[in-house]
């Protein structure tokens, strides 16, 4: 599972944050810090915060492709 979050489109309004904090965390008023290879136990969290997501800035790519590092 690969986490990636357009932090241009990013507007930091936080509705993701309290959805999965182990993955999400605001730092300071506008910046959003991820981690972008959450744990498979994280996945329902994850999928309900970008979910919540009011302009859509982020994606989780459920199986990443064999080709590309995910650490």
């Amino acid at each position: 599972m690969r986490l990636v979050v357009d932090l241009n489109k990013c507007q930091g309004y936080a509705q993701c944050v309290p959805l999965a904090p182990e993955v999400l965390e605001m730092v300071g008023e506008e910046a959003l810090a991820y981690d972008p290879n959450p744990d498979d136990s994280q996945r329902q969290r994850v999928l309900r915060a970008a979910a919540s997501c009011p302009v859509q800035a982020i994606v989780l790519e459920l199986d990443p492709p064999a080709d590309r590092d995910t650490r």
